[in-house]
């Protein structure tokens, strides 16, 4: 039933060309995050700094810091990964599109690792950028879910 939803989706896409672009996009955009040589949020740090404390003036509590906002923007950058995941291969378990977006991960943090020096590998990214992903898979799911009931109803 999910399956089936997916390829409506990508039935609709009459043009693929628009879809291919978005895709080479998207992962033309996290290559270029990932392995950027320095860390990509070096050039907003102060402003950010200077955004957490002006919250927390404003009584935002303190677990809303920089390891947060840097968690959450790992998460954010992979949903889509997770979404694209599902709608390619609908017929792919949840777990096994989770385990590639871990292995995309791992493959930008061996990446930062190997040719970025001044890049910080981390363990805690490879966990984000998994859940992200795994958030996307899910979304789609979702959505594909309640638009094959509605299908179905109609």
């Amino acid at each position: 039933m999910v399956g089936h939803s997916f390829e409506l989706i990508r039935a609709s896409l009459k043009n693929p060309l628009p879809w291919r672009i978005s895709v080479t996009a998207y992962l033309a955009g996290l290559a270029l995050v990932g392995f950027w040589p320095t860390p990509v949020d070096r050039p907003i740090l102060g402003t950010l700094s200077a955004a957490l404390k002006y919250l927390h003036g404003l009584g935002v509590p303190g677990w809303v810091n920089y390891h947060l906002v840097e968690y959450s923007a790992n998460v954010a950058m992979f949903i889509p990964l997770g979404i694209l995941a599902a709608i390619a291969l609908p017929t792919k378990s949840w777990w096994s599109l989770a385990v590639m977006g871990m292995m995309a991960s791992l493959f930008v943090e061996l990446g930062q690792l190997m040719f970025t020096p001044t890049r910080f590998t981390s363990l805690g990214d490879i966990v984000t950028n998994t859940c992200g992903a795994a958030i996307g898979i899910t979304s789609a799911r979702v959505v594909a879910r309640i638009s094959a009931t509605k299908l179905q109803k109609a």
